[in-house]
């Protein structure tokens, strides 16, 4: 019988992994580990990204480097999801071929992954089947790399069960996120639009979701947490209103009580898609690679916070969704693509995997990069690695965000209306 194991490292990959595992054949073993790492989500994180997936809290294994080789060599996966952030997957590949284990790996980037980045590619070329979520996302990563052998899915955890009873709609939901907008002024001037939001709206609650709380982990580091800049507004003594909270928990349950959700960039704007909720994809902060949302030209959601204000929510345009995340699942091919492969695994036919690259810099700073995944927080310089996470994450955007064409593409200029413009693309 096929075994599947799921190797994940932080809260959104929880999820998408997860999630992912679903779309499994229902009779495969499929075993959940999270790294001991310096993105490892807390019980209370882990438990949400879980809701209504195959796995229950109680099922999650969490392992470091020495348990991760053990469950390897001692269960023997025939095929492994690697739903980690980068650094993670190269050195679960560097694992997989120290210790002989060859499954079928497949792996992807969780969310929307528009624009390219080539790190991403690079960090998971132990990748057997890097899946993909969109049809827009299947020619875009093709035209930059020949070498992985890319699979349509669907973003996973838009259509997982979560069986709960209709609720009263009775909030307006922002789905924050943890490095966009990145400046202290831009988040501010965020909370001060969500104020006015409340004010205008005193039958709503005006939620700010966010995905950690008290110094939780994330997959991104927050340098600048909206729960706190709400905590210093009101120590200041700025009125607040009320109806403006700052709540965790799954984001498929706040969705059941929304009227709208607004977002700049989060793929909570997509499962808001799947749920029927009409939505706003604000860009106060210019459209570009920096605030990830150019995949949304064309969708009919762009616009200013002043439609956040006035309630102002849209469905998005019929001819952008299946293109971009909203196809049919009948048309995915991932499962059928590892079925292929594990065939193929069978009669020894599968390709070795990727070995230590030759260069000395590129070796050190692999195992740099390696032992990062595996250390917890408390064990060393947070500050420092911040630091480091911050400024690689804006240069690798910076420095490998391609076209089509394989040119770096720049952000597009400040606007307030939907209409594409010359430093955006279609």
């Amino acid at each position: 019988m096929t075994q599947a194991l799921v190797v994940t490292d932080s809260d959104s990959y929880v999820k998408w992994g997860a999630a992912l595992a679903g779309q499994l054949p229902a009779a495969w073993p499929v075993r959940l580990v999270v790294l001991r790492g310096n993105a490892e989500p807390s019980a209370r994180q882990v438990a949400e990204a879980l809701a209504g997936t195959r796995f229950a809290p109680a099922d999650v294994e969490r392992v470091g480097r020495a348990g991760l080789v053990e469950v390897l060599e001692t269960w023997q996966p025939d095929v492994v999801v690697a739903a980690a952030r980068g650094m993670a997957v190269e050195a679960l590949g560097s694992l997989l071929a120290e210790t002989g284990v060859r499954p079928v790996v497949v792996s992807g980037l969780a969310g929307i992954s528009i624009p390219v980045l080539t790190p991403g590619l690079r960090y998971r070329r132990c990748a057997d089947v890097f899946v993909l979520q969109s049809r827009r996302e299947l020619r875009e990563f093709a035209a930059v790399d020949r070498r992985h052998r890319f699979e349509l899915t669907t973003i996973p955890y838009l259509d997982v069960d979560h069986r709960a009873s209709e609720v009263s709609r009775d909030r307006i939901v922002f789905a924050a996120q943890a490095m966009v907008p990145a400046s202290r002024r831009d988040r501010l001037w965020m909370l001060q639009r969500l104020v006015e939001t409340a004010e205008a709206h005193p039958h709503l609650t005006v939620v700010v979701k966010v995905r950690a709380r008290g110094g939780e982990p994330q997959t991104h580091v927050e340098e600048l947490p909206y729960e706190d800049l709400l905590a210093e507004l009101a120590g200041s003594g700025r009125s607040l209103p009320p109806n403006l909270v700052v709540e965790g928990g799954a984001m498929s349950l706040h969705l059941r009580r929304a009227v709208g959700l607004a977002t700049i960039s989060s793929t909570a704007l997509l499962e808001a898609v799947a749920h029927g909720v009409p939505c706003l994809a604000i860009d106060d902060f210019g459209v570009g690679e920096r605030q990830i949302n150019t995949v949304l030209v064309g969708s009919g959601l762009l616009g200013s916070t002043d439609r956040l204000v006035a309630g102002a929510f849209r469905h998005p345009a019929p001819e952008w969704l299946d293109d971009n995340y909203l196809h049919d699942p009948a048309a995915n091919t991932w499962v059928a693509a590892v079925e292929e492969l594990l065939v193929r695994r069978g009669r020894g036919d599968l390709p070795p995997l990727p070995g230590a690259s030759r260069s000395p810099l590129r070796r050190v700073r692999t195992a740099v990069l390696a032992q990062l995944s595996f250390v917890p927080p408390r064990d060393r310089a947070s500050g420092l690695h911040r630091a480091f996470v911050l400024a690689g994450f804006w240069e690798h955007r910076r420095r490998w965000a391609v076209r089509r064409d394989g040119r770096r593409s720049r952000p597009g200029p400040r606007r307030t209306d939907d209409a594409p413009t010359s430093g955006s693309r279609s």
